[in-house]
């Protein structure tokens, strides 16, 4: 099995490993010496993303590990599959001098295999951003150097915007912190057309849900930042906290559910979509 650089795919498939080794009793100096791997090392590689794995490895590992339901076997093909793949992304090829890092190539792969996003956001997440409100917000970031860098990154970003449209869209759930609408980014004009762009997207796409958490809701479980939990047909959510400088791919159940129980926290504490629709259309008045 060959070296590989740690994904986020195969580190998903590693601990789906990890999981039916423990599940089955195995230590992993007993699970490395039955798999016929060289020693404890090697099966490390495996559960921490760091090799690949066969299907023929695969087989060996559900014979070992007394793996016998047929879904059970299924998903953990399907994410082997998945984490063998080089196939790349449409985007990544087309917009490739956009990219700065690995970290987002990571990203656009994760929302092209997703079946459904929920976060908690200071600002409009970029899948609902007119080209005026991205081109000021990425603009502002100071990541890009030149109004050309600029203008192909915002062309990237409503590329990925198709994923609301294909044959399966993607269901999006959005927590949006009230200062995320207030805050006038570009020219109250560029805010006016956000606004009305949010209403006519959740109006015209029932798999799109917004609602706003408002000022007076107070302390909120999402007072430590935004974070963007995403689900898939096969394997665990992941959870994902980014910074100026990278994302954070959290996979451990302990933190994915600690998110998930965030975001329904926050969910009872935000307006519901009618009150959200009530108040952005108030907001438009004002702009």
């Amino acid at each position: 099995m060959a070296e590989a650089r740690p994904n986020v795919h195969r580190r998903r498939l590693g601990s789906a490993l990890r999981s039916i080794r423990i599940a089955a009793g195995f230590s992993m100096e007993d699970a490395a010496e039955h798999l016929g791997l060289s020693g404890k090392p090697a099966l490390s590689k495996i559960e921490n993303g760091k090799q690949r794995v066969s299907g023929l490895g695969l087989t060996a590992f559900f014979q070992v590990y007394g793996v016998e339901p047929e879904d059970t076997r299924t998903r953990i093909k399907a994410m082997a599959a998945l984490a063998a793949s080089g196939k790349r992304t449409n985007l990544l090829d087309e917009y490739k001098e956009a990219i700065q890092t690995h970290g987002f190539e990571d990203y656009l792969h994760l929302e092209g295999m997703a079946s459904k996003s929920e976060s908690f956001l200071q600002v409009v997440p970029g899948l609902l951003q007119t080209r005026e409100y991205a081109v000021s917000i990425v603009e502002r970031s100071q990541v890009w150097s030149s109004k050309r860098e600029v203008n192909r990154f915002v062309d990237l970003r409503l590329a990925r915007q198709d994923a609301l449209t294909r044959d399966q869209p993607l269901n999006l759930w959005c927590i949006l912190d009230e200062a995320a609408l207030r805050r006038v980014v570009g020219s109250p004009e560029v805010m006016k057309g956000q606004l009305e762009w949010l209403l006519k997207v959740t109006d015209e796409y029932s798999h799109v849900a917004i609602q706003v958490l408002p000022f007076d809701a107070g302390a909120h479980a999402g007072i430590d930042g935004p974070f963007q939990l995403l689900h898939f047909q096969v394997g665990p959510p992941v959870a994902l906290v980014e910074t100026k400088t990278t994302s954070v791919y959290l996979e451990e159940d302990g933190d994915v559910d600690r998110y998930g129980t965030a975001l329904d926290t926050l969910r009872t504490q935000a307006l519901d979509a009618q009150a959200t629709r009530r108040f952005i259309h108030e907001l438009i008045k004002d702009c």
